[in-house]
């Protein structure tokens, strides 16, 4: 069975994207996240799949699209609530996060024959995707998360573990004001950026 996942926080101000905060307010912050969270429930909708799960923390809103199964996150850090949310999968899983609004139906088709794994490497250091063909939830705990070297640790934590792993394009998550208006000019025409523009304005631009 073929799975992909989104591991998400719900849009609630002071909650989410704190990081945008100055230059924007809580509630413009959870606007961003929520349309950043929109567009991303949309393309992994738009993927041939068998499962479709967000695996959230919070409660669903109007912004859920019906097709997706909800689980709540569990407790502890980041790599424990990667690990479950592996561990509820069976046959080859994808995972995504809710910070990188361009991902598209054709980067989310990754071919698992190539592969016993998919990496997603992020400009931060992180990763923006991790997928795996049998999943392992024995992959993750004890991975330091939110570090500039998460996605190396968690990259070489696949291959000494004997897979072979295949590396999808980089791509920038929206943390900062800056990576929003980075993001904003490459996907111009996504709600997320519409959302950016209006809170932003020139500052898109610059």
């Amino acid at each position: 069975m073929n799975t992909l996942l989104v591991i998400a926080k719900a849009p609630v101000p002071g909650r989410v994207k704190t990081r945008l905060t100055p230059p924007l307010t809580p509630d413009q912050a959870a606007a961003v996240a929520e349309a950043a969270l929109t567009d991303t429930l949309a393309a992994v909708l738009a993927t041939p799949a068998d499962r479709r799960v967000l695996v959230l923390a919070g409660e669903p809103g109007p912004w859920l699209p019906v097709g997706f199964e909800v689980v709540p996150q569990c407790g502890g850090g980041l790599d424990l609530r990667l690990a479950a949310a592996f561990a509820g999968c069976t046959g080859p899983t994808l995972l995504v996060g809710m910070d990188t609004p361009q991902i598209t139906p054709e980067l989310l088709t990754v071919d698992w024959s190539a592969a016993d794994a998919w990496f997603g490497p992020a400009t931060d250091g992180g990763f923006w995707a991790i997928g795996l063909r049998v999943p392992d939830p024995k992959l993750f705990p004890g991975v330091p998360m939110s570090r500039p070297e998460t996605g190396a640790v968690q990259r070489a934590r696949l291959v000494a573990a004997g897979l072979t792993v295949r590396d999808l394009p980089t791509l920038t998550d929206i943390d900062t004001a800056a990576d929003l208006a980075a993001v904003t000019r490459a996907i111009p025409t996504t709600h997320c950026a519409g959302v950016a523009r209006a809170l932003l304005g020139s500052e898109v631009y610059a």
